[in-house]
């Protein structure tokens, strides 16, 4: 008998407070798993920061380990928001369910809401996204050498709205992702020097393909470059000059000095071989024996 008075007892309890039962548990459930979910992406941040400074070679520079490490947390800012907010509408709609209230009605007015501000803030979300895929997809970083169109020059942050960008004379650019059609990047994999030697029209082309083939192989073993140096012959032919080519791969961050070291060796080497470059101005020949 008593068996049956408290088993009453506890089924009477519960049909008066079981939907503020159901309410604690969900959201204490909530709460619970949100702070595990938060627990992993520490722990996934942590686990990033501690693998970046194993990394070797080029990628072991300050601004390679802020750019993963940037790219990391913004990622992991982005989970952890889209976990909260969705623990959060999976609470409201067990609260709303459980006071008898619909909450597909609920949702479908925030949703029309919703859609109105949306609309009225396109260019928000536009950058919004812009940024996530930029993010995702590591088109570009901190550090990185970029030309997005409307500025060019080095990423100094990476955020889901704006990119800051510093150009060569100092100038910071706040670049809105969503205004981003293009994207150049000069330092992802590896770039490549370009020098276009402009000689005189009766230059002897072999004796100066030696010269500028010497000139590239006085750079040495250096571990920023990548390949041999090429010689690609006339790139261009006028009645004043004859423009030749030649082409090093190197190391993103090692392009400009490459470059540098390069034009000087091969202005050594045309000097040595008495090739002169050409002057520009019009020039006229003549043959004396005709």
């Amino acid at each position: 008998m008593a068996i049956d008075d408290f088993t009453g007892g506890v089924h009477t309890f519960y049909l008066n407070w079981g939907p503020a039962i159901r309410i604690v548990l969900a959201v204490l459930s909530a709460l619970v798993l949100r702070a595990v979910l938060q627990f992993s992406i520490r722990r996934l941040i942590k686990g990033v920061a501690l693998s970046v400074k194993k990394i070797e070679g080029s990628e072991h520079s300050p601004v390679a380990q802020a750019r993963l490490m940037q790219r990391t947390r913004t990622i992991a800012s982005v989970l952890g928001n889209l976990a909260t907010w969705g623990l959060t509408f999976a609470v409201i709609s067990v609260v709303l369910s459980e006071a008898g209230v619909s909450p597909g009605a609920i949702f479908a007015g925030a949703g029309i809401l919703g859609a109105g501000l949306g609309f009225g803030a396109q260019s928000l979300v536009r950058d919004l996204i812009s940024g996530l895929f930029i993010v995702f997809e590591d088109q570009y970083g901190v550090g990185d050498s970029v030309d997005l169109g409307q500025a060019s020059g080095v990423v100094e942050s990476v955020g889901l709205r704006v990119t800051q960008v510093r150009d060569l004379e100092g100038t910071l650019w706040f670049v809105r992702n969503g205004e981003i059609v293009r994207v150049g990047n000069q330092s992802q994999g590896w770039a490549r020097v370009v020098i276009d030697v402009a000689l005189e029209y009766n230059s002897n082309l072999d004796k100066a393909h030696e010269a500028l083939t010497k000139a590239a192989k006085s750079l040495g073993k250096n571990e920023a470059l990548i390949g041999e140096p090429e010689v690609w012959g006339i790139n261009a032919l006028n009645g004043d000059q004859v423009i030749v080519r030649l082409v090093q791969k190197t190391k993103p961050e090692d392009k400009d000095d490459i470059a540098r070291e390069l034009r000087k060796l091969v202005k050594a080497e045309l000097d040595k071989g008495k090739i002169k470059l050409a002057t520009g101005h019009n020039s006229i020949f003549v043959n004396v024996n005709s």
